[in-house]
């Protein structure tokens, strides 16, 4: 079986965060090209692909590992202008943040997202993460 790529876009702010998710990508051989942005601005920029410096977005079979709390856009700000545009509104979104307040987790279901997970605390952890997440992109049909 072929396992099609998945361009994964990671939206978050916190450097050591990225790094967490690079480290789970590499320990578990998860090579699906990773695309960064630091905030929702700099997210729908290589999106849209009205991009300066940032690279684009494949448009075919992405995915957005979104962090909820972060500066110039909040992630519920971000959800809430991607699900308002018809280019981009159908494109799955996985919450995963620090944020275990219920009305986070109701406004990004009521945006449509795929999923939300609490970051995980230790390293081991977030690989789990990240591995139960691979499992689960590979189950989908993503178009």
């Amino acid at each position: 079986m072929l396992e099609r790529v998945i361009n994964i876009l990671l939206v978050e702010d916190d450097e050591v965060d990225v790094m967490n998710v690079k480290r789970a990508f590499k320990k578990v051989n998860i090579t699906n090209p990773l695309y960064l942005a630091s905030n929702g601005l700099e997210a729908l920029e290589m999106l849209r692909n009205d991009y300066d410096q940032n690279p684009s977005v494949p448009n075919e079979r992405r995915l957005i590992l979104l962090d909820l709390n972060m500066p110039k856009m909040s992630g519920i700000e971000f959800l809430q202008e991607l699900r308002s545009d018809p280019k981009l509104c159908t494109t799955p979104v996985v919450v995963m943040t620090t944020s275990n307040q219920d009305q986070d987790r109701v406004q990004a279901y009521n945006l449509n997202v795929a999923g939300y997970i609490l970051k995980p605390l230790t390293f081991n952890k977030f690989v789990e993460t990240m591995t139960t997440l691979n499992k689960y992109w590979i189950l989908c049909e993503m178009p």
